[in-house]
C-alpha cells in the first residue's frame, strides 16, 4: 500500500495518477473528503491534525507521501506543521513505512536563492521558513536515530493545469484571461524557476519507489531555462492570443493590501524571493534519472491554457 496524506491538493491528485500508471494499484488517498483518481484507489477520510487519524491512515502502508497544504497563514503553520509532522514520523516508525515529504524552498538562506541546490545553506529569512526548517530538522533527526527512512522531494514555486494555488497563475494567467494586466511581485527582469506539477508528481512517485533515493534531499526536475517575470507574461499572452501587459506590485503595496486581502499580507515576508534571480537547480535528479523528460515552460503553459 502506498498512501498519500493530503491527497486532494495540486500535487496529491497528480501523484495518485503517476503512482497508478507506473507503480501500484494499491493506493490510499487520505484527506477530509477524498475522491478517487484511479478506479482501485482506497479512500480514507481523516482529520490529519488528529494523531490517531494519522496513525490509522499510515497503518499497513509501505510508503507514505506527505503532500498536505495547511492554510497559508503563519499562525496556522506554527500550530499545525510541527504537531502534524511529529504524528507522521511516529506513525511511520510504528508501522515501518517509508516517508516521502513534498517540500518547498522556504528554509534556504536568501543568498542561496539565485542558485539553489540540495547543498544550499538552510537559514530561513522568513517566519514561515523557520517553521519549514523545523519540520525538515525533525525528519532528519528521525533518520539519524534510525527511526525511519525518509526523503525530501523539494519543489520550486510550482505551476500546472487545473490548480488554484499557484501564485504565478493567480497573478499572471488569470489576469490576462480577464484582459487585465498581469501582476508580478518584485523585479520583472529577474529569472524565476517554476516546477511543473505533473513533472513534480511523476518524479516524486519515482523517488518513492527507488530504494537508494532515501535519507537525502532531492530537487524535483525543473526546466533549466527559467523565464523572467516579463517573459512569463509573454509566454502566457502568446498562448492566449492576448496582449502581454504586466505591472509590478511594489513590496510596500503588499503590506497595505494585506490589511484588506490577508493572503497578500502573508506573502509579504516572502518577497525576497522576487527581488533577485530565483534559480532552482535539479541537476542531481537528472544525473540519477537521465531518461526523465522535463516539460519546457512553453509546453507547460500550452497545456495549462488548453485545459482552462
Amino acid at each position: 500500500m502506498q498512501t498519500i496524506l493530503g491527497a486532494g491538493g495540486a500535487i496529491g491528485s497528480e501523484l495518485a495518477k503517476a503512482l497508478g500508471q507506473q507503480y501500484t494499484q494499491k493506493i490510499r488517498l487520505v484527506s477530509r473528503n477524498p475522491k478517487k483518481v484511479n478506479p482501485t484507489d482506497e479512500l480514507f477520510a481523516a482529520d490529519l491534525s488528529n494523531p490517531a487519524d494519522v496513525d490509522a491512515a499510515v497503518a499497513g502502508s509501505e510508503v507514505v507521501y506527505v503532500t498536505i497544504g495547511f492554510e497559508y497563514k503563519l499562525s496556522v503553520w506554527r500550530e499545525k506543521w510541527p504537531a502534524f509532522m511529529r504524528s507522521v514520523i511516529d506513525a511511520c516508525a510504528k508501522h515501518k513505512a517509508k516517508l516521502v515529504f513534498f517540500d518547498n524552498v522556504y528554509m534556504y538562506d536568501s543568498a542561496e536563492i539565485p542558485h539553489m541546490t540540495e547543498e544550499s545553506k538552510m537559514n530561513p529569512p522568513s517566519e514561515k521558513g523557520k517553521v519549514r526548517k523545523q519540520v525538515i530538522d525533525m525528519i532528519f533527526e528521525a533518520i539519524k536515530a534510525k527511526k525511519i527512512n525518509a526523503l525530501i522531494a523539494r519543489s520550486a514555486d510550482f505551476y500546472g493545469p487545473g490548480i488554484g494555488t499557484s501564485m504565478l497563475q493567480e497573478t499572471v494567467s488569470k489576469n490576462l484571461q480577464k484582459d487585465k494586466a498581469a501582476q508580478w511581485i518584485g523585479g520583472m527582469d529577474f529569472k524565476h524557476s517554476a516546477t511543473y506539477t505533473p513533472d513534480a508528481a511523476r518524479a516524486t512517485a519515482l523517488l518513492g519507489n527507488t530504494p537508494d533515493a532515501y535519507d537525502q534531499v532531492w530537487h524535483l526536475p525543473t526546466y533549466p531555462d527559467a523565464p523572467t517575470g516579463r517573459e512569463w507574461t509573454e509566454l502566457f499572452a502568446k498562448e492566449m492570443n492576448k496582449k502581454a501587459k504586466v505591472s509590478a506590485i511594489p513590496k510596500f503595496m503588499l503590506k497595505i493590501l494585506g490589511w484588506f486581502i490577508p493572503i497578500l499580507g502573508e506573502v509579504y515576508e516572502m518577497t525576497y524571493q522576487f527581488e533577485q534571480p530565483y534559480f532552482f537547480d535539479s541537476a542531481k535528479f537528472m544525473k540519477r534519472f537521465p531518461d526523465f523528460k522535463t516539460t519546457s515552460y512553453a509546453e507547460g503553459i500550452k497545456e495549462i491554457v488548453a485545459r482552462g
